[in-house]
């Protein structure tokens, strides 16, 4: 039988000396704790099985955006051998794993944020906002699932990655 419910997490680790950063889920606490290229857990929620399947699959969809609006613009990012790229601050991801999750709480909400990012996946929101395009809560919307593709590394750390700590 499958388990009714799921951790979703975000956590550091890392394999063959490079650091990457996880989002992702499993079935039981000690799956996470056991896992040798772990580090350190930041965000950890137990919540049902298909509200975690949905909400990771906003969250990766946010990154995807983000990960293809930096290469747009000629911005690249270390690629670890699993997982995200530590030269994406953690304080970003937490705020992107922290904003799905609470929007899920609110089902309409969610259809509407998860709406946005899809569309945000063809085109910037921006120019929908400044145009009143959409309004009231949308456009509310719209501005915070913008402001969660707006990392742009410093030029100075372009040139250089995040160095793990362990090295």
């Amino acid at each position: 039988m499958e388990n009714k419910y799921l951790f979703i997490f975000l956590a550091s680790g890392v394999v063959n000396d490079e650091g990457f950063w996880l989002i992702g889920i499993k079935n039981s606490d000690s799956k996470i704790l056991d896992d040798k290229k772990l580090l350190e857990c930041h965000r950890k929620e137990l919540i049902g099985y298909e509200s975690a399947k949905d909400i990771l699959f906003a969250i990766n969809l946010n990154l995807d955006n983000l990960i293809h609006d930096l290469k747009k613009h000629n911005i690249s990012l270390d690629e670890p051998p699993i997982g995200i790229s530590f030269n994406i601050p953690l304080n970003f991801l937490e705020n992107i794993f922290d904003f799905w999750l609470e929007k899920y709480k609110d089902k309409e909400t969610w259809e509407i944020c998860l709406g946005l990012l899809k569309i945000r996946r063809r085109l910037s929101l921006t120019n929908l906002i400044y145009s009143e395009s959409i309004k009231g809560e949308s456009k509310k919307w719209a501005m915070e699932i913008e402001n969660l593709h707006n990392y742009k590394p410093n030029a100075i750390e372009n040139n250089t990655s995040n160095k793990p700590m362990w090295k």
